[in-house]
């Protein structure tokens, strides 16, 4: 493991968003959704994410999430992700969506 220092950790714009939309996205390679998400101060962003194993699109909605909202924008099939969706791998390689275990204002930094 690589260290790093405070001010490199700094940079990482990790926000607190809450999930608005959520659509298929059957041009993805793998199962995935696209998510649009309100980060507060910082507008309505979308990403899309492989959490269609642990999720429904019904269960998604109004949940709140953490992004990294600032990495540039990357274009995966014909969409546009505008954040990183976060998550753990869980025993099998699916993904487990990182929330925050009560309501926080959208936009809130992980400090």
């Amino acid at each position: 493991m690589q260290t790093i220092t405070w001010h490199d950790f700094e940079k990482v714009e990790l926000r607190a968003g809450t999930i608005l939309e959520v659509h298929d996205f059957p041009q993805a390679r793998k199962p995935a959704y696209k998510l649009k998400v309100d980060f507060g101060p910082l507008g309505t962003k979308w990403s899309s994410a492989q959490i269609t194993k642990h999720y429904t699109k019904e269960e998604l909605i109004g949940r709140q999430i953490l992004g990294v909202v600032n990495f540039p924008e990357k274009q995966i099939a014909n969409f546009m992700s505008q954040f990183l969706v976060t998550g753990l791998a869980d025993h099998n390689g699916d993904i487990v969506l990182t929330t925050v275990e009560r309501p926080v204002p959208n936009g809130s930094k992980l400090i």
